[in-house]
């Protein structure tokens, strides 16, 4: 008997182990979000963590941006495995993705992942689509990426996963 038990515990633990390893699920309510991307700097293009966090094995970035309809930015890739999902709350644009920088230039490191960041003034060969309210876009790592023209302020959420655990937890 007391050997069955000492079976049986030494099989569950394992078990015990994974389940104690997984975190706990995160929260931001939409209220959160709005109060957020409302207080960002409207004078440039901002993009800040909300809420990082571990998901067991890797990290999931929640991003407020504001982004000003003077300001739609460079073109850009991230040198990075980390995607970039994109929601869109309000505002319209057309955003580019795919095809290959014009004019690259490395501008350093960036500030969320801490991996080099390149820019360029434009995209040759891209796919162009016009961006609103509701809409999802998916930008994997390594894809060139850029708002052509904005229509109006836009203000986003973007959802980073991160296989690499390059951002630091918030």
């Amino acid at each position: 008997m007391h050997r069955a038990l000492l079976t049986t515990i030494l099989l569950l633990a394992p078990t015990c182990a994974v389940a104690q390893a997984v975190p706990p699920a995160l929260d931001v309510s939409a209220a959160d979000v709005k109060s957020f991307i409302d207080n960002l700097p409207k004078d440039r293009v901002s993009d800040l963590p909300i809420r990082v966090t571990d998901v067991g094995g890797y990290k999931v970035g929640v991003y407020g941006v504001f982004r000003p309809k003077t300001m739609p930015g460079d073109a850009n890739v991230h040198d990075t495995s980390v995607s970039e999902i994109y929601y869109i709350l309000e505002g319209t644009g057309t955003l580019v993705t795919g095809g290959t920088l014009k004019d690259p230039r490395a501008v350093g490191a960036s500030p969320n992942t801490g991996r080099q960041n390149l820019r360029g003034s434009g995209i040759d060969g891209g796919v162009s689509r016009k961006v609103g309210p509701g809409d999802i876009i998916v930008i994997p790592g390594k894809l060139p990426h850029w708002f052509s023209s904005l229509e109006t302020d836009i203000k986003y959420v973007i959802y980073r996963p991160d296989p690499e655990g390059l951002q630091k937890l918030k």
